[in-house]
């Protein structure tokens, strides 16, 4: 099977940030830290989500526009690609906390279990976002896969809680309420 070139154009611009941040962290380790790389990291996984999410509703606008057909079919490719950022958001803190005691100790912290539990979520979505799961699972697989609802909302909790100015994180909250506003009520019309 090949691959269209749009879509492999597509993972090329995807990955960008990814070589970007591994650059900038890999050439000048003090500057680029610790907190840059997680933060650019779940920035790109929420990015990403929000394009996901934003989806349907441009879809349901859009009805007849070409552009809303390329992105309809690119939809688990972007998901994918939040879900990679978001695993990357994962690996980083673990590597960074080092040690299973110092990991299970912050788990009682609000913003830490959302996070985790946001993953959690996230996981089942990204393993079944195939073709054969498709088939396999039939109208299971809408089901599953409307877990992205809840676990966007505990995604940007998470954000809020764990920022030291929410600001940005309130922002993208309201995003995340409109796209999700205009997808129900245009769903229902």
């Amino acid at each position: 099977m090949t691959v269209p070139v749009s879509r492999l154009l597509l993972w090329v611009l995807l990955t960008l940030p990814a070589a970007w941040m591994a650059a900038r962290f890999s050439l000048t380790p003090d500057a680029y830290g610790y907190g840059h790389a997680i933060g650019e990291s779940g920035d790109w996984a929420a990015w990403l989500l929000l394009t996901t999410l934003a989806v349907t509703p441009l879809r349901l606008v859009f009805r007849r526009a070409k552009w809303t057909g390329w992105l309809l079919k690119r939809r688990r490719d972007l998901g994918l690609a939040s879900f990679a950022y978001a695993f990357g958001h994962a690996a980083i803190y673990l590597w960074r906390k080092g040690s299973a005691d110092m990991i299970l100790d912050e788990l009682s912290a609000p913003y830490i279990l959302l996070g985790w539990l946001a993953f959690a979520l996230f996981l089942p979505l990204a393993v079944t976002s195939n073709d054969r799961s498709m088939r396999i699972m039939k109208r299971s697989w809408k089901r599953l896969h409307r877990l992205v609802y809840p676990a966007a909302v505990l995604t940007f909790v998470h954000w809020a809680l764990s920022a030291f100015d929410p600001t940005t994180a309130y922002i993208h909250i309201g995003i995340l309420a409109a796209i999700e506003i205009v997808r129900v009520v245009l769903q229902r019309r």
